[in-house]
């Protein structure tokens, strides 16, 4: 919990005290209505005074400084807080919903293709895992679920299946995109993203750093399949979270990202 959010929780808790003590004091002090010593209490603190209600006896006015003193800087102070904090909560949600257009962008120029040139290698992908066949049905729980299950799935990816002089190629045309996106202020926000991204300029920094790929050693094989492994094990569940942030924002954009699901060996653009 932030320091801010505590001392929130601390002068609204002297709000309240201040509102309700103050109440009930001048109810009974002043032979006041609740609604009417609460209604006093108010305009007090937030320094109206329309002066229609005034306190008689000497215990109700001496009640009506301390609720002066004790109420009207924390009433200030809230209201200020709570409108910054609302101001704060439009920004972030500004500032995701920026962040997930990047992220949108990145799938259509480099998670997806990505995902479409490796798949030949990975078995379990071309036969098609049930928990990344997404559907216009799914609710939260679905995705929920998908995510647990995939989290500890072993892609098993055979290199010997996968054209790595054009997965090399991909990732080198795709490396000032991929640069700008790690120097993005906001993706520094979105950590499971900065991490799939690192994942895939390390694994193109690995393609290129063989002389050759044609003929690879076991050794050198099985290093570059871990590395493979671990970009479509981030691509996969950050490709669950787009999806899920798609049907609930973008109902389009989400139809049309199900029909070309790449994870869906019998997905077609076109509508039946």
């Amino acid at each position: 919990m932030h320091s801010g959010d505590t001392q929130f929780r601390l002068y609204l808790i002297v709000l309240l005290t201040v509102l309700m003590v103050g109440s009930v004091g001048l109810a009974v002090l002043e032979g006041l209505s609740f609604f009417d010593a609460f209604y006093f209490v108010i305009v007090t603190i937030a320094t109206v005074g329309y002066g229609d209600i005034v306190p008689v006896t000497d215990a109700g006015r001496l009640l009506v400084m301390i609720l002066i003193l004790a109420g009207v800087g924390t009433f200030v102070t809230v209201a200020a807080y709570f409108i910054e904090m609302t101001v704060s909560r439009n920004d972030l949600h500004a500032r995701r919903k920026k962040v997930r257009m990047i992220i949108w962008v990145f799938f259509s120029e480099v998670g997806v293709p990505f995902i479409d040139i490796c798949k030949g290698g990975v078995s379990v992908l071309r036969s098609g895992i049930p928990d990344l066949l997404v559907t216009d049905e799914w609710k939260r729980r679905n995705f929920v679920q998908a995510r647990k299950n995939l989290s500890s799935q072993d892609y098993a990816i055979d290199l010997s299946s996968v054209d790595l002089l054009s997965m090399q190629q991909f990732l080198l045309e795709k490396r000032s995109f991929i640069i700008q996106l790690l120097q993005h202020p906001m993706l520094s926000e979105h950590e499971p993203f900065s991490d799939m991204i690192t994942a895939i300029c390390h694994f193109e920094e690995e393609l290129s750093a063989r002389s050759s790929l044609v003929q690879l050693s076991a050794g050198d094989c099985a290093h570059l399949s871990r590395d493979c492994n671990r970009v479509i094990s981030l691509l996969v569940l950050d490709w669950l979270d787009h999806m899920e942030y798609l049907k609930e924002h973008y109902p389009y954009l989400f139809s049309l990202s199900v029909r070309t699901n790449p994870f869906d060996p019998n997905a077609s653009a076109e509508v039946v």
